[in-house]
């Protein structure tokens, strides 16, 4: 708020004494006028003696009737009101933070005159920006009161969970972005948004850890269940060594599903099983395409790509019949697997065609995969290009 300095020191003693009209208008004030000149503008100044500088100053002697085209700072300067500037355009006023700029030298009247005009202008400037702050408050209770409608409506909405709604304050997505409600400034339904979001929120987490317990639950009896088969396969099928460490508790259960597999895969363990060991796959292959023994595959080399065959040779799809005629209770999908050296180049890579089996057995989901071929990419090597 711009403050309004005394220009005249008043004596104790006359402070009850009511000023004239003539005194007041006979007062001054002394302002400084700033603006700036074009260069047609600089070109006159200097043929009237100016000093042709783009940016001019002069000091002005304002009368009391005219104060109000002045603005005084907190140094106590006074500046005509000539910036910032204000110009009507398309959309409303605008304001610039420009001095005005002249092609001539102006008149102190044309000074004046702007002044008057950035001095009307100003004030239709602040009112426009107050009308337009109401509206996007108004606009902004209204879309907030829209959404918290639907909120409350949909008892499927969820408030952000981070930060978490708490019964004070919450986050609302929405297309146009996150929208905070908060009870302590919120009017109408928006200010029952934040507590129902809470609420969800803590029924949520409720549902989920008693979820979670239910899990644990399901997965201990089915952990019993399967040490119970185990335990009963092993009394039936197992060595007499199986049989005194299942009775001592200290039989591997991994080592008991694989001697289950064994035997359930029995029909069909005269393929070879497929083995995860391509550094040693690709360490041999390209030994052998490239003629040297010192070649050295890491499993960090490795790229493997696998994924359900789109097509199968008749060789292959035969492989599948076999092994679904021979366990009819099992499922059997072809695999693809691309095998590949990320640090040598220009060698083919390996395709293998397994043939993935799955056959469920009491609580257990047995798997294993058998080698259907083995064989060099049909795509050509990568030749390296020497560069230099």
């Amino acid at each position: 708020m711009e403050t309004v300095t005394r220009f005249v020191d008043r004596q104790a003693g006359s402070l009850s004494v009511a000023s004239t009209p003539g005194a007041d208008a006979a007062r001054t004030l002394t302002a400084t006028a700033s603006y700036l000149l074009s260069e047609d503008g600089r070109k006159a100044s200097l043929l009237s003696g100016g000093d042709g500088r783009s940016v001019q100053q002069i000091t002005l002697q304002v009368p009391a009737n005219r104060l109000h085209l002045v603005s005084v700072d907190r140094q106590g300067v006074a500046r005509l009101k000539l910036r910032p500037r204000f110009e009507m355009n398309a959309t409303g006023i605008i304001r610039v933070d420009t001095a005005p700029m002249y092609d001539l030298p102006p008149t102190v009247d044309e000074l004046y005159r702007a002044a008057a005009k950035n001095h009307e202008l100003e004030t239709a400037y602040h009112a426009q920006r107050t009308a337009l702050r109401a509206k996007r408050t108004d606009d902004g209770r209204a879309r907030r009161q829209s959404v918290a409608e639907a909120f409350l409506a949909d008892k499927g909405q969820r408030a952000a969970s981070h930060p978490p709604p708490t019964p004070k304050t919450c986050y609302v997505i929405t297309d146009r972005g996150g929208v905070l409600f908060d009870v302590s400034i919120d009017q109408g339904l928006a200010k029952d948004v934040p507590p129902e979001a809470h609420r969800r929120f803590r029924a949520d987490r409720r549902a989920y850890q008693e979820q979670v317990r239910q899990d644990q639950i399901a997965q201990a009896a089915l952990h019993e269940e399967k040490k119970q088969f185990i335990a009963e396969w092993i009394n039936t099928n197992g060595t007499e060594e199986e049989k005194a460490r299942q009775a001592s508790g200290v039989l591997p259960m991994a080592e008991a599903v694989a001697r289950i597999s064994d035997q359930l895969f029995a029909a069909i363990d005269t393929r070879p099983v497929y083995v995860h060991d391509g550094a040693q796959r690709l360490q041999k292959f390209i030994g052998e395409c490239t003629g040297s023994a010192d070649v050295v595959v890491t499993p960090a080399d490795v790229v493997a790509r696998s994924a359900h065959a789109t097509m199968a040779s008749a060789e292959e799809w035969a492989a599948i019949r076999e092994i679904q005629e021979q366990l009819p209770e099992a499922h059997a999908v072809l695999r693809h697997h691309l095998l590949l050296s990320r640090r040598h180049q220009g060698v083919p890579s390996i395709v293998i065609i397994g043939a993935l089996v799955t056959l469920k057995h009491g609580p257990f989901v047995l798997r294993r995969e058998y080698v259907v071929s083995d064989r060099q990419s049909a795509a050509a090597p990568v030749t390296e290009v020497d560069r230099n």
